[in-house]
């Protein structure tokens, strides 16, 4: 026991030589207290009780805080500005929530861009409107040991589990969520990769739907990322070029109705819960296509989606009707164009050479 003391101990003032020194000045006669002085109490388990009656740890400890990326360059009053002296005065908070929503907004005093952007996010909208959960700064990142949120990348979607842990299921048997979590791929998206971090968007917008093709563009027509896998890149030009796609893009530029439906990616291959189209459960394998299709066209038949070309442009291999229907056109339109263009030219030869 007496060892572990010593360890904690030693720890305390190891953290303090690499955090200490004087954090900055409150006034001419007054000098903040320094990392050694605040581990002197709070490397130890101290705790402290709120009305509420839930008990709060005010223990920090060393180790973590050491490995944290604000080790060796914050002191402990960088964030808690309003404690100066020794023994400090006591905060009252109703209960553990509250606690923290009193103390994230420190972060904002080296972090301003971030927390700028969290005001358009759509949990800071959910805590305007006085919802407690609404996550905060160390909700995601945490307080003393605050780690780079990408390192590993996984620890991103498992960070956003713990508020949405359905959704997180739902992604974790995804083609996504399996090479991610399972396999540590870097290649596929994790949450942040679509709904960005700190401006987080409501998903449930028209604008985010209307923006979803080309927020799965971004690794969809990247050659060398789809290379490794055998993916084809003209998904995105296939599907602008079709009904569906031409009908997005006219609302979002705000020539179509934009109450009017349209099918954008998700609509087909799900949103968090995408599988590869050969897996059986997937929503657009060839099995399971025209119950995808009913989902807009109810009357659809088993034969409707076989009208439509998927994202691959017709070849002589896949659909050898269409393909040669397309090479008829190719000699067959500019033959007519070169051929009215040779009529009127020769017609008006005539007219000049028999004046």
């Amino acid at each position: 026991m007496a060892r572990a003391k010593r360890r904690e101990r030693w720890w305390a003032w190891a953290v303090a030589a690499l955090v200490l020194g004087v954090a900055g000045t409150a006034g001419a006669a007054e000098t903040a207290l320094t990392a050694g002085q605040c581990l002197s109490c709070h490397a130890n388990p101290i705790t402290g009780t709120l009305a509420s009656g839930e008990v709060l740890s005010l223990q920090v400890k060393p180790q973590e805080l050491a490995r944290s990326v604000h080790g060796g360059k914050l002191g402990c009053t960088d964030c808690h500005r309003d404690i100066r002296q020794m023994p400090h005065a006591r905060r009252a908070f109703p209960d553990r929530r509250a606690y923290t929503l009193g103390l994230y907004e420190a972060c904002k005093g080296c972090h301003f861009a971030e927390y700028t952007k969290t005001l358009d996010s759509v949990h800071f909208a959910q805590q305007a409107r006085g919802d407690p959960r609404a996550p905060v700064c160390v909700d995601c990142h945490g307080a003393h040991n605050v780690s780079r949120p990408n390192r590993p990348r996984q620890h991103i979607s498992q960070t956003c589990a713990r508020c949405h842990q359905g959704i997180f299921e739902a992604y974790r048997a995804s083609v996504h969520g399996k090479a991610l979590v399972e396999e540590g791929n870097g290649d596929v998206p994790t949450c942040t990769d679509c709904h960005r971090s700190h401006n987080v968007e409501d998903p449930r917008t028209a604008g985010f739907k209307l923006r979803t093709p080309e927020l799965c563009a971004t690794c969809h027509r990247d050659k060398g990322r789809m290379a490794k896998y055998g993916l084809s890149t003209g998904v995105f030009d296939t599907y602008v070029r079709d009904f569906h796609g031409m009908t997005a893009r006219l609302q979002r530029e705000g020539k179509a109705d934009p109450s009017a439906f349209t099918a954008v990616c998700t609509d087909c291959h799900g949103v968090h819960d995408i599988r590869p189209a050969k897996d059986p459960a997937s929503s657009v394998m060839r099995a399971n296509l025209a119950a995808t299709c009913r989902r807009c066209h109810p009357g659809a038949t088993e034969n409707f989606p076989a009208a439509w070309l998927s994202h691959y442009e017709p070849s002589w291999r896949r659909t050898p009707l269409v393909y040669t229907v397309k090479v008829l056109y190719w000699i067959f339109i500019p033959f007519t164009i070169g051929g009215l263009l040779a009529h009127i030219g020769l017609d008006l030869w005539r007219v000049a050479t028999n004046r």
